[in-house]
């Protein structure tokens, strides 16, 4: 059935599999390696996310797409079925929203650069709707780093789309916008591996951003997210994976890229000495959300050093793909001016007004 976008979602996607011998078909087809079409791919996660599924099947499911490799279409199929279940965010901003998110996964237990890079775009006038969870390859995820500074993460999505308006930035907190991942959560966590799940978060944006920063864990995911963007709609995307690693722009080794504009999709590599920097990553590691938050006020204080450049590094990028900047140079020195004039400290303190946690 043919696919078509409104501003409420997806039209045209499939119903949930009625009969048992019809996931026991489709789960042969990707264990011999076969790709699921668009249809089948939203039967099955239609299935999945309904409660319809045994955990069996599930894990059949997400284990034989994993072994094969996920493509561009699957998916961007499954997003489109997360998409309609999720509980959505309505922007008023003029200007299009972004989001600055990694897949996670990577490991290396920095601090929460790409948060820190939103609250630097934000500061630039550039509408910055961050969707995140808890940590998933360090100690300090979106969601830790957010209630570590005192903010309430049960917002409704009106007081969400108010505070995007009003401050620049809000935070959508994902398990409150995709309630049917509980559906999932049991089996990922009996898997212990990484699935389709890991890469899908970046695509479900509750606000339905059109412009991403996207970190990922693994080079093979670079072009594949890219043309997944693209089957969703989305006008502007950088995706990147650094040489050392990690789902973001490092300062201690260069970067492949994948840029997505209007549906032109272009790769290209950048190296950080190419704007000035190169650092260690050792002072970034952290252990806790207190330690990720203290490397952002220092860096948002002005103190020079790598967490200033990674963060730098990370928001520049995103200015570029938001057209404030010409280039990732340009974006890193204009980053640079919004931290050490204050800025973006001031970003942090009109969201902690605006969304204070209410105390026990």
């Amino acid at each position: 059935m043919p696919m078509r976008f409104t501003s409420a979602g997806f039209i045209g996607i499939t119903g949930p599999i009625t009969r048992e011998s019809e996931m026991k078909k489709i789960l042969a087809s990707l264990i011999e390696g076969t790709t699921l079409s668009r249809d089948q791919m939203h039967k099955v996660m239609q299935t999945i996310m309904s409660g319809s599924a045994q955990p069996e099947q599930i894990a059949g499911v997400l284990v034989a797409l994993a072994a094969k490799g996920e493509t561009s279409l699957e998916i961007s199929a499954a997003a489109e079925v997360l998409r309609e279940l999720m509980v959505p965010v309505e922007l008023q901003a003029s200007a299009p929203a972004i989001d600055i998110v990694g897949t996670g996964g990577d490991g290396a237990n920095l601090f929460n650069v790409s948060t820190a890079a939103c609250f630097v775009v934000a500061a630039a006038g550039v509408p910055v709707a961050k969707h995140g969870n808890v940590a998933v390859s360090s100690s300090s995820g979106s969601a830790n780093l957010f209630r570590t500074l005192g903010l309430d993460l049960s917002l409704s999505p009106e007081q969400i789309g108010r505070c995007i308006n009003d401050v620049g930035i809000g935070f959508m907190f994902a398990p409150q916008h995709h309630p049917a991942m509980k559906h999932v959560a049991p089996v990922r966590k009996a898997l212990g591996v990484r699935t389709l799940f890991n890469v899908l978060g970046p695509l479900i944006n509750p606000a339905r951003v059109r412009h991403h920063v996207i970190g990922v864990y693994a080079p093979e995911l670079l072009t594949v997210m890219a043309e997944a963007l693209r089957d969703l709609g989305s006008e502007r995307a950088l995706i990147v994976h650094s040489e050392d690693g990690l789902d973001e722009l490092s300062i201690a080794a260069p970067s492949q890229m994948v840029m997505l504009d209007h549906g032109e999709i272009t790769l290209c590599d950048f190296d950080p000495a190419s704007v000035g920097i190169l650092g260690s990553l050792e002072p970034l590691v952290v252990d806790s959300a207190e330690q990720s938050l203290a490397l952002i006020q220092a860096a948002f204080a002005g103190e020079p050093g790598p967490a200033a450049d990674i963060i730098a590094l990370n928001a520049g990028a995103a200015l570029c793909v938001a057209q404030r900047a010409g280039t990732i140079a340009e974006g890193v020195a204009m980053a640079r001016s919004l931290m050490t004039n204050g800025a973006a400290a001031e970003r942090v303190r009109q969201l902690q007004a605006f969304a204070p946690a209410v105390s026990a």
